[in-house]
């Protein structure tokens, strides 16, 4: 029969394995496998025509949805999925020099691509980040707020990004999240089997992270939903919780 200690000496070693087991990136799977796989070596020159063309809604509405972010001089801004830089640039402009952008991105020829065409354009308040599939890399509270433009649903595990991206904000910052609009019967056939969850979904997702919703906007585009989220205290537990 095991004494008294050993029984608290085998119950405190389960309790930190438990807790080892929660914070490891292992134990949370892929809620979608293979969803980065076009972005490990990507082509540039083919994603800019893709993603910085008219046909694409972000693109033709990035006036309203920077004007939406609500950006002021001398803030820090992280454009996390940065892509080909297209909302870096934008962003960096609007929060001028005193300000700053990180552009976090899992391809290091994307982040190449934006250093060369901030250099190209003078701007110089651009700092690039090599995420990963499970972290931004984001120093923690160095940001006042997190951008998240058609990125989220290529989050292939979307509570580790959440908590890395509540750790970069600084108190009281904001998370905004511009995404498809996914809706059986409403959305495209390439949106409904492109994009993992549907806008109350990734709500869920975000306000379990440790965020409170402060208001979404679905109206300057036809296909994108943008929301914007307020970081509260503890990342476990939504606002309102005990």
């Amino acid at each position: 029969m095991r004494s008294a200690s050993n029984w608290l000496q085998l119950s405190f070693a389960t309790s930190i394995a438990g807790l080892l087991a929660w914070h490891s990136p292992a134990q949370e799977k892929s809620v979608k496998p293979g969803i980065n796989d076009q972005f490990r070596k990507p082509e540039v020159a083919k994603f800019v025509e893709r993603f910085e063309g008219e046909s694409r809604e972000v693109f033709d509405k990035r006036a309203e949805v920077l004007k939406a972010l609500d950006l002021k001089p001398g803030m820090a801004v992280a454009d996390v999925g940065a892509g080909t830089g297209l909302y870096t640039r934008l962003i960096a402009k609007a929060v001028g020099q005193q300000g700053k952008v990180l552009a976090v991105d899992i391809a290091q020829e994307f982040l190449d691509h934006i250093g060369k065409t901030a250099a190209e354009q003078k701007i110089g308040n651009i700092q690039v980040i090599l995420g990963k599939d499970a972290s931004t890399g984001l120093p923690p509270a160095s940001v006042d707020l997190v951008f998240i433009c058609d990125t989220y649903h290529h989050f292939e595990f979307p509570s580790r990004i959440l908590e890395s991206i509540h750790q970069a904000l600084k108190p009281g910052g904001r998370l905004v999240i511009v995404d498809f609009i996914r809706e059986p019967g409403v959305s495209r056939e390439w949106i409904l089997g492109h994009v993992r969850a549907s806008q109350a979904v990734v709500e869920r997702e975000v306000t379990q992270g440790g965020f409170r919703k402060n208001s979404e906007i679905k109206d300057i585009m036809k296909e994108n939903y943008l929301v914007t989220f307020t970081k509260i205290a503890d990342a476990r537990k939504p606002e309102g919780s005990r």
